[in-house]
């Protein structure tokens, strides 16, 4: 399977939507987003400013993205189709967003659900120092090595 990696451009948008959208855990429809303030034009002006969003594709579909916030310093979205799943797209999609991270940063952080599937997967890629912050969802830190 030949999966590419990219820098996100405006005209990923959708995609990055559709993907975000399509999942099974963590889901939240274009309504819930929208009330958290997370519209397509958020996402627009994200990739239009910098260097903060990165999109996998197969024969040029978007099948996954990444996204950070690098003022501060926080992995704050990774999803991949649930069809790709299991590939290696996500360790993928997390490297490229930790490298950029840790071009600002000492450390990194992002915020999960602590009983998730993600959970485990950002434990096994090296985050730690887990705190508890609301309800199940814990938070996340891994540090730049020097």
């Amino acid at each position: 399977m030949n999966i590419n990696i990219r820098p996100a451009k405006l005209s990923d948008v959708e995609s990055i939507f559709t993907v975000r959208t399509s999942v099974i855990e963590n889901h939240l429809s274009h309504e819930e987003m929208r009330k958290m303030g997370i519209t397509e034009s958020t996402v627009g002006e994200m990739i239009e400013k910098g260097h903060c969003t990165w999109v996998a594709t197969k024969d040029d579909e978007v099948i996954g993205f990444s996204m950070i916030l690098t003022e501060k310093g926080c992995l704050y979205g990774l999803f991949v189709l649930p069809a790709y799943e299991g590939k290696g797209i996500g360790r993928r999609l997390t490297l490229l967003a930790e490298q950029e991270l840790f071009r600002h940063h000492d450390i990194a952080w992002l915020e999960t659900d602590g009983n998730s599937r993600a959970a485990k997967f950002y434990m096994q890629l090296g985050w730690g120092n887990k705190t508890k912050i609301d309800g199940d969802f814990i938070r996340l830190e891994k540090q730049r090595r020097t």
